[in-house]
């Protein structure tokens, strides 16, 4: 068989929602191509206003694959809403504190707020003796995950699998607009803009989501 064939087939395989669970290696650095799909400024760090913050798509794309593992998202529906909701929240991978405003304790890849940067470090074992050191600093807290890209990236797969219904969890898995809109507005709390809609899109894309 032909490599080229091999390898579409392959990319079919782990893409199609036809398999019983979520392939989770297709985010690896041998298909890196479909995470820069939906980050394409993510080819580089290269001129990156805060270089230490940024993270190109092959860094990234392990990370988010462990995240995926670790928190049980199965679906391409689910894995489309996470990795768009990082790549639009921290402009494709460059950033990981909120600089604009300046709030502070608010970041990791999706931007929380420091309530649930809190909520996600107590969750974390390896954290634990740490987060005592760190008290109640939302600062000092941000900093011990953003130290880690597990952690780092991480943030947004322990959002939903933890902080959102199941409604909206199951409307994700169908891989529809209508599911993705609820995601947005009744689990994250906000509009689902234009400039938000079009990563979901090109990540579904990627992914092979085929929702209504």
């Amino acid at each position: 068989m032909h490599s080229s064939l091999a390898l579409g087939i392959l990319w079919l395989g782990v893409l199609t929602p036809i398999l019983s669970a979520f392939s989770l290696n297709i985010l690896e650095k041998r298909t890196s191509s479909a995470l820069l799909a939906v980050v394409p400024k993510a080819n580089t760090c290269d001129g990156a206003p805060f270089p230490q913050e940024c993270k190109t798509a092959d860094e990234a794309a392990p990370f988010i694959n462990q995240s995926f593992r670790t928190y049980g998202i199965t679906t391409p529906g689910e894995a489309a809403a996470v990795i768009a909701i990082m790549a639009f929240e921290s402009g494709e991978f460059k950033y990981n504190i909120n600089h604009f405003p300046d709030t502070p304790g608010q970041g990791t890849r999706n931007m929380q707020s420091p309530e649930f940067n809190l909520k996600y470090a107590q969750s974390i074992p390896g954290l634990k003796d740490k987060l005592a050191a760190a008290g109640s600093d939302p600062k000092a807290v941000l900093a011990l995950l953003t130290a880690n890209g597990e952690y780092d990236f991480g943030s947004g797969a322990w959002f939903l699998t933890t902080q959102c219904s199941d409604t909206v969890k199951a409307g994700l898995k169908t891989g529809s607009l209508a599911g993705w809109q609820s995601y947005i507005t009744d689990c994250i709390h906000t509009t689902a803009t234009p400039e938000r809609q079009a990563y979901w899109e090109r990540a579904a894309k990627a992914l092979g989501v085929t929702g209504n």
